[in-house]
């Protein structure tokens, strides 16, 4: 979306998320690509590779703090963007544990921080934010291809599917709530890549991936509805 499309100047994209990893080269990226970006962290006192990206921004990117799994930290935020609008809302958010386990052996605690983190917290932060996005614009999340039912082929990761699952359910849910909105709405299936959730034997790059996940996210810009989509914009099955 070009600035005279939204009709207010520079586009602007909103990341949750983006100390480092993924979220970090996606604040990249859409800073290369001509955008703005407010990327959050979980702690501005803390200094990541976001603070180092926005040394070298010129003003266009800024920090804000947001831990995803306090919700006393929504409001706070909200009250400081409030005369901001964006173009793309995008929620990159993700933990795992017990990679092994099945999910009957997995402990209730560690069932909780992975449902809270990639499911619940996530969809607080579109509730809690959402107005703050423009009528025409695109809200995302970072899904998983894991989190498709039908391809579930190889069990494994079970709680980490389980939640991934339960993610594309409540954002599905939201979508149907704003049906009567032109806003689009995406589900990324990123592929395994190497990050630290990822690991260092998945087959794809950050560097190559993130272009790729932009790429997919705009051409949605304009496109009301929800998408479940992979890195090449293939529809991901439930």
């Amino acid at each position: 979306m070009s600035s005279t499309d939204t009709g207010r100047g520079t586009p602007t994209a909103l990341l949750i998320g983006a100390s480092r990893g993924l979220g970090q080269a996606m604040a990249a990226e859409f800073l290369d690509r001509g955008w703005d970006v407010v990327g959050t962290v979980r702690d501005t006192t803390a200094h990541t590779p976001l603070h180092d990206l926005a040394d070298r921004a010129g003003g266009r990117l800024t920090i804000e703090r947001l831990d995803i799994n306090e919700p006393g930290h929504l409001a706070p935020l909200h009250e400081r963007l409030a005369q901001r609008r964006f173009d793309v809302l995008f929620v990159n958010a993700g933990t795992t544990n017990n990679e092994l386990t099945p999910i009957g052996a997995v402990p209730t605690a560690d069932f909780v921080e992975v449902m809270v983190t990639n499911a619940l917290s996530p969809m607080r932060v579109i509730e809690a934010l959402e107005d703050l996005v423009s009528p025409t614009g695109l809200i995302g999340v970072m899904s998983s291809g894991q989190g498709s039912i039908t391809n579930n082929t190889n069990a494994g990761r079970e709680v980490y599917r389980g939640s991934k699952a339960a993610l594309n359910m409540f954002m599905r849910s939201f979508a149907v709530r704003q049906a009567g909105t032109r806003r689009g709405f995406v589900l990324m299936a990123p592929g395994w890549i190497r990050t630290a959730l990822g690991g260092p034997d998945a087959p794809y790059s950050v560097e190559e991936s993130v272009p790729l996940l932009l790429d997919v996210l705009l051409s949605r810009l304009g496109t009301p509805g929800l998408a479940y989509l992979d890195r090449s914009g293939r529809t991901v099955p439930w």
